[in-house]
């Protein structure tokens, strides 16, 4: 078979803006308050990939990183990218313990990380080889990283790097233990056009990333920032900071979770920015409650765009603010490249408007968990991915979304998967049963919830279980909301808790 010459690598997505954009402004580090250009962006990655190579790394090695939303994550994906290094992003809010387990997992051997997540990294250094900070007070010269940076050439690593490369792993909250994870490949990750085209990016546009660049989304606004070759804002969400960074810098598209927006309102409205730069908010991550939506349009930004897609697919379809008006329900029809259809639970596609399964595929879409067949074979069947979604198109394509088939809560963009939360619980002294389950909630699109029962005899309290639950937990996956009772939890013939039971009697206007 007969395939292109060229091939769709993500080291080229930079390479291709210093060559274009040398000298225009690339990044702005909010948080140091450092400004680099395409040049100097793309030198620095040079340096730190040969800086790497240097200590030994190679193509396939596992290298972990830990840092907030700032330049050097910029440099740390291009240069493994460059290098055929496989990255480890670290959710920093994970608890220790699961990112030293992932590391161990994943098989990392090397870690970068921020100053300021230096207890993590002294824990790791007997896992790891290198261990490089990112800031703080000097090191010792052999594991700073302006160091290792100062001491590399700024040549790009002559290294063959092919489209079906593993990038880096991607997370996903586990059911239970470890998060389950996912190889993305150099091909899932410099296919992004048609998203940033969808959300109708120019030259002319100014990004702001506030999602963590830890996670997929992150990462996709660096590069999509970086292929249109745009100035780019990299800062960690603070509400009366972002405003103020979009006045100042005159940020024309920020992307955001639900949650966002309801911290913004109010900082808003305590000490209004000049906001008439952004021409554009978009919204992924949860449902996006209507009071939020029109408050948002109404005092932020009138014109949103949304999308849909799971992590393991990249997104799927956007909403434009045309289709906002023309189809206020739905979240948008597919993008270029991205196929979804509805099925049933055989697998076949449904007519327009029936209500099945949401299915799909797209080039960012990966094919497998790593070193997870049994979920694999679940999740990746017959060419599609099955997202555990419920939903209907319409004759127009228009997708709305309906419920979901896979026990999970969405907390502020972060997934939670009930199980695990339950397990922990359960681990308490005195619980005899317990069922987590997710309540609508205005500044969060879902809380986290949970109904215990204890044993005969024993005294719960909301605090103790929060405090049970935080020792062993993310914080966003410890329960907003401990409700203890007596009686039994409703369950069906097959011992199944009936959580929408729950939901009904303890959400909004509930008991």
């Amino acid at each position: 078979m007969t395939r292109s010459l060229g091939k769709m690598v993500v080291g080229n997505i930079l390479a291709t803006a210093a060559i274009r954009f040398p000298d225009d402004p690339a990044i702005y580090c909010a948080g140091t308050d450092r400004r680099f250009t395409f040049r100097e962006i793309d030198q620095r990655t040079n340096r730190l990939a040969q800086g790497l190579l240097g200590l030994g790394y190679a193509k396939g090695d596992v290298v972990a990183f830990l840092c907030s939303n700032r330049a050097e994550m910029v440099e740390i994906y291009f240069a493994l990218a460059r290098t055929g290094i496989v990255g480890l992003p670290l959710n920093y809010r994970l608890a220790e313990r699961e990112m030293l387990e992932l590391i161990r997992a994943m098989g990392a051997t090397g870690l970068i990380h921020e100053a300021k997540f230096g207890g993590v990294a002294d824990a790791a250094r007997s896992l790891v080889r290198h261990v490089i900070r990112i800031g703080g007070e000097d090191p010792p010269a052999a594991s700073g990283y302006e160091a290792l940076l100062a001491g590399a050439v700024a040549e790009a690593p002559d290294i063959e790097i092919d489209e079906a490369d593993p990038f880096y792993f991607n997370l996903t909250s586990g059911t239970t233990g470890l998060p389950k994870s996912y190889v993305l490949t150099q091909y899932n990750n410099s296919t992004l056009g048609p998203m940033f085209q969808a959300f109708d990016m120019t030259r002319t546009d100014v990004a702001m990333t506030v999602f963590p660049a830890f996670g997929r989304v992150g990462f996709a606004w660096i590069a999509g920032a970086i292929l249109h070759g745009i100035p780019h804002v990299l800062a960690n969400f603070e509400p009366n900071e972002a405003l103020r960074l979009i006045e100042a810098e005159r940020v024309t598209i920020v992307n955001l979770v639900p949650t966002m927006a309801a911290m913004l309102l109010p900082a808003q409205a305590a000490a209004p920015r000049d906001l008439a730069s952004l021409r554009a908010i978009v919204f992924a991550g949860s449902s996006l409650p209507a009071s939020i939506r029109e408050a948002t349009m109404a005092k932020l930004c009138p014109r949103l765009y949304e999308y849909y897609g799971m992590q393991e697919t990249g997104a799927l379809v956007v909403s434009t603010p045309a289709d906002r008006v023309r189809r206020p329900d739905s979240v948008g029809r597919a993008i270029a490249f991205s196929e979804v259809k509805i099925a049933g639970d055989d697998g076949r596609a449904l007519a327009a408007d029936q209500l099945g399964e949401i299915l799909g595929r797209s080039p960012n879409a990966v094919s497998a968990y790593f070193d997870n067949p049994e979920q694999s074979a679940r999740t990746f069947r017959d060419g599609w991915i099955h997202t555990g979604d419920l939903g209907s198109l319409d004759a127009e394509g228009y997708l709305v979304i309906r419920g979901r088939k896979k026990d999970m809560i969405v907390t502020g963009g972060q997934n939670v998967h009930a199980a695990e939360v339950e397990e922990i619980i359960l681990s308490c002294p005195g619980v005899a049963d317990c069922a987590v389950f997710g309540l609508p909630d205005d500044m969060w699109g879902e809380r986290v919830a949970s109904l215990v029962v204890p044993q005969d005899g024993a005294h719960l309290t909301a605090a103790a279980l929060e405090a049970h639950c935080r020792s062993q937990l993310a914080g966003f996956k410890t329960p907003k909301q401990f409700i203890i009772e007596t009686t039994a939890l409703p369950r069906t013939p097959t011992g199944k808790v009936q959580k929408f039971l729950l939901v009904e009697r303890f959400g909004k206007g509930g008991g």
